[in-house]
């Protein structure tokens, strides 16, 4: 495994990242194809055994209890707290970004992952109905307090992303060292804008949906998985670009097999030939992470990349959220 500093911290991540989404009770209210507690711990500790120390939740996941199931495992492999970095997420929450509503939601995320800090603590989307003042004086807070280590922001607009930033600047706050944005070889719509501005302030990439909800790692479009089948998000996100997704997924899968690798593998390279830090891996079985990260030494030529690339035609904007 290689590793990798966030940003201009000091956190030293994984060049993979575990997606929690993967985590956590299964329901027809929000997935019904995440893993027990059982599961999440054999895919945690298959995980850490390759050198995979960053894992990635949220307090909406499954209700919580993707939190909660994350915490139990590094409780139940005796995993040494200072040994993994822990990441997690607000927003989709009573009073979204507003002060009050960080306070409480910090609390909840750090009682249900059995820790009294967080390494990563990101904000889920932009929130329009609260001043991106009193978001980034909150934030900074948890940071002065200790029970947050760095900052970071998840889908946005590229402007949005950068007035949070000069607001912090302005006013001594801590800064986002990361960005958990939407990218993969289906979706580039962030190399416009997003994408230049974080690395104007040197932000660390960690997209996720790096493997497109599974589109990126088999032949043909459907792969006949309970999520495939039931995830209407996924669905939504990929489906009405199908003609020219299956494009691309075609061409990953003529690479995979000139080079003797997985789709995974060559999906998840041209994420690293793009600067990307550390892609989310949302694996829900443990093979799935020996592919994740065979693929962060595998180095694809720019004759390669542009093969990948030079089909892909512009989406609609997916995950920002509009104004309403």
């Amino acid at each position: 495994m290689k590793y990798s500093n966030l940003g201009n911290t000091n956190i030293k991540v994984s060049r993979i990242c575990v997606g929690g989404m993967s985590f956590g009770e299964a329901s027809e209210n929000f997935h019904q194809w995440t893993l027990n507690k059982e599961d999440t711990q054999a895919m945690i500790d298959h995980a850490y055994g390759l050198g995979v120390n960053f894992i990635d939740t949220a307090n909406c996941y499954s209700f919580g209890t993707s939190e909660e199931y994350i915490g139990a495992a590094i409780k139940n492999l005796g995993i040494p707290r200072d040994k993994v970095v822990l990441a997690s997420k607000v927003f989709f929450n009573d009073g979204k970004l507003g002060r009050e509503a960080i306070l409480r939601e910090i609390d909840g995320t750090l009682s249900r992952l059995g820790t009294d800090y967080l390494d990563l603590y990101q904000i889920h989307r932009f929130d329009y109905d609260t001043p991106i003042e009193e978001t980034m004086e909150t934030l900074d807070s948890l940071v002065k307090a200790g029970k947050v280590r760095a900052i970071g922001a998840s889908a946005m607009y590229g402007y949005q992303f950068h007035n949070m930033q000069i607001c912090a600047e302005k006013n001594g706050w801590t800064l986002f060292s990361t960005m958990q944005n939407h990218y993969n070889l289906l979706y580039r719509e962030d190399e416009r804008e997003l994408i230049p501005i974080c690395k104007q302030y040197n932000v660390s990439l960690i997209p996720y949906s790096s493997l497109a909800g599974g589109h990126l790692t088999h032949k043909g479009w459907e792969s006949g998985s309970k999520r495939s089948d039931t995830d209407k998000v996924l669905k939504s996100k990929y489906d009405p670009e199908k003609d020219n997704n299956i494009q691309i997924v075609e061409r990953v899968s003529e690479l995979a097999e000139k080079y003797g690798v997985t789709m995974t593998e060559i999906s998840l390279a041209w994420h690293f030939a793009k600067g990307v830090t550390a892609p989310i891996v949302g694996a829900t079985k443990v093979p799935h992470f020996d592919d994740a990260v065979r693929a962060v030494d595998l180095t694809l030529s720019d004759e390669d990349i542009t093969y990948l690339e030079e089909v892909y035609k512009p989406h609609g904007i997916t995950g920002a959220l509009p104004m309403s």
